[in-house]
């Protein structure tokens, strides 16, 4: 399990005094827990890349924001926890996958107008939670949906 890994790895990085690193694998632990307390749940792998989805677009708006202000301190401290981060995430869809999923949920789902996106959206979200950015999978799906419409 990936709580397991990170748990793991944290113990690793206090034993070989990797500060740096120690200070991302707490911020992720501390997202955990915070989940775990609010909604008395244990998290799973599923709800743990929603969490690591979340940390990685902070840190890449972070990584803009900061850009744009010329403070690259902090773009590289940024850019520091987003590859901590990154670690932990499962290997990135290609556009072609993308496609490709998109096109079997529309037809699985048997979509057929712009009012099926719901649907469509619900049943993509577990196949590519982490593995691609929903907001262009959304808009994906919304442009396929309206060219089926008459």
């Amino acid at each position: 399990m990936l709580k397991e890994k990170i748990y793991a790895d944290v113990k690793d990085a206090m034993r070989a005094k990797e500060k740096e690193k120690l200070g991302v694998l707490r911020l992720i632990t501390a997202a955990i827990k915070q989940i775990e307390v609010d909604e008395r749940i244990d998290v799973d792998d599923a709800r743990i890349l929603v969490i690591l989805d979340k940390m990685t677009k902070q840190r890449k708006e972070s990584i803009a924001q900061f850009t744009a202000a010329s403070r690259h301190d902090l773009v590289k401290q940024e850019e520091y926890e987003l590859s901590i981060i990154s670690q932990y995430m499962p290997e990135p869809l290609s556009e072609g996958e993308i496609a490709q999923l998109v096109a079997e949920a529309i037809h699985l789902i048997d979509a057929k107008k712009i009012a099926d996106m719901g649907r469509v959206m619900a049943h993509l979200k577990p196949l590519a939670q982490g593995r691609a950015d929903m907001n262009k999978i959304s808009q994906l799906v919304k442009d396929k949906l309206t060219l089926l419409q008459p």
